[in-house]
């Protein structure tokens, strides 16, 4: 079954998300979905707060720079946050976007090679056991979770070119796709994920999460086709949806049928009502899609 999701989108201000992850998990929306753009908002905080705002709602972050971060303290979030509430939280890595990390010194000269040692340092932080390694961007010396997660959580990471969706492929457990994925992006980016596994030798399950820009109401073509001009996306290219619950529904399914497993539902950034919009995704598009 295709898991459904929406985003809360971070040009929202901070202060926004209390009602917006209400109202996610008063209506049974499956996954409220979190980003950590910068210079906004902090995507660990922002997940904490929703979580423990709510009772049911699942809460994806997709996902965390790593230039940004230390692994180390990577590990020690992800493992707070489902240890604190287990089963709940799912929490992607990344390249993060290179002119960002410039203007804060992080800028690394091979994304992938940091990205291949930061995952695999990462899951074995998460595992409990004990990291020693000296990479190239990585260096850890005997360092160990106290507090491990119970159940070891899935590593998800994002990509969007073949390298990396290659090594995506190879170390995780599943990829965030970069937004604006059209339906053959998403079969594109499947070969290159096989291409990895089969490198590697996996034969597990490995999941895909893709956001899909979406707008409904009176206005809602107009209001896609300006977000996508604004994210300088092939306008040609089937990368949203505008249109009731049916079309949204249909479109959907069209991602999901093109491999995706998760499809997250991104509004506008001009959307008048966010509260609205993750109800509109629970009770009126869920109930359409297998």
């Amino acid at each position: 079954m295709t898991t459904l999701g929406a985003v809360f989108l971070p040009q929202l201000p901070p202060e926004r998300l209390r009602d917006v992850a209400r109202s996610a998990d008063e209506a049974g929306l499956q996954e409220l979905w979190l980003w950590e753009d910068c210079f906004r908002e902090s995507a660990i905080a922002s997940a904490a707060a929703a979580l423990a705002w709510t009772e049911q709602l699942h809460v994806g972050v997709g996902l965390l720079p790593v230039p940004l971060r230390n692994v180390a303290v990577t590990a020690m979030e992800i493992a707070t946050l489902h240890r604190l509430f287990p089963g709940r939280v799912k929490v992607g890595v990344g390249h993060g976007v290179q002119d960002w990390m410039g203007k804060v010194g992080a800028r690394v000269e091979s994304p992938v090679t940091l990205l291949h040692e930061y995952v695999t340092a990462l899951g074995v932080l998460l595992r409990g056991e004990t990291v020693t390694v000296a990479g190239r961007y990585v260096s850890l010396d005997g360092v160990r979770l106290d507090w491990p997660p119970v159940t070891v959580p899935a590593l998800l990471a994002g990509a969007g070119g073949p390298r990396s969706l290659r090594l995506c492929g190879q170390i995780a457990d599943g990829t965030i796709l970069t937004g604006g994925t059209s339906p053959d992006g998403v079969r594109q980016a499947r070969r290159h994920i096989n291409e990895g596994r089969l490198a590697a030798n996996r034969s597990d399950a490995h999941s895909i999460t893709v956001y899909v820009m979406a707008a409904t109401g009176p206005d809602a073509t107009q209001r896609l086709e300006a977000e996508q001009h604004s994210w300088g996306l092939d306008m040609t290219a089937e990368v949203g949806v505008a249109g009731d619950a049916t079309a949204v529904a249909e479109a959907v399914q069209r991602w999901a049928d093109a491999g995706a497993d998760t499809v997250v539902l991104q509004p506008t950034a001009d959307d008048p009502d966010p509260e609205a919009f993750v109800r509109f995704v629970a009770n009126e598009v869920r109930p359409l899609v297998p």
